[in-house]
């Protein structure tokens, strides 16, 4: 049996904290394989700024030399109806039914689970595992206890919580704002992304 962890984010663009705490994470959680999973455009909470083809070709730039790393265009492609992390996990455990499989998120998105902002919240907190990064005024502890959501369906192994040193916040939205303003934003991000980005001419 292995362990897979599921990384789900806008990449856009990815940048070198995204790889950092991909492989900090396998490290701690002895994974054996990060998914990298692009978040779809047709999304209505998420404004993405460049071509879904521009986000996955950059990923695949980004890990194409670290052997425990991949991609998956799983949400990309999901009609939007049906795009929420119970399914997309629902899926991922029909893909890997012998592995143990982990949804890697921030602090602040379990706080917002626990808050039932989240659709399908509750199903999604019972029937998976969870590895938790820290994120900057987060208490995780706290977020759990004081939720109703999570407390009680906590078994003890639900959640993995990373609190030491994963709270990185160069963000993704930095780096647009940098390439947008002439700025130089390049060791922030994979050398192969950062030329690709101009070559195309992206987030200008």
């Amino acid at each position: 049996m292995g362990k897979i962890g599921i990384y789900g984010s806008s990449f856009d663009p990815v940048t070198n904290v995204h790889l950092w705490t991909a492989s900090t994470v396998a490290h701690r959680c002895k994974l054996d394989k990060v998914i990298f999973l692009p978040c779809s455009s047709k999304r209505r909470d998420k404004q993405l700024h460049i071509d879904d083809s521009h986000r996955w070709k950059m990923l695949e730039l980004a890990i194409e030399n670290n052997p425990k790393f991949t991609a998956d265009e799983y949400e990309m492609k999901e009609e939007a109806w049906n795009i929420y992390t119970y399914n997309t996990l629902r899926h991922f455990k029909a893909v890997f039914p012998n592995d143990d499989v982990y949804f890697i998120m921030g602090a602040d998105l379990l706080v917002d689970i626990g808050k039932g902002k989240w659709a399908k919240g509750e199903e999604l907190i019972a029937e998976n595992k969870f590895i938790v990064m820290a994120r900057d005024g987060i208490d995780m502890l706290k977020a759990i206890s004081h939720s109703p959501i999570l407390r009680n369906n906590d078994d003890g192994s639900t959640f993995h919580l990373l609190d030491k040193g994963l709270a990185m916040e160069i963000s993704s939205t930095y780096i647009r704002e940098e390439l947008a303003m002439g700025g130089e934003p390049r060791y922030l991000l994979p050398d192969a992304c950062y030329r690709y980005i101009k070559e195309n001419k992206l987030y200008k």
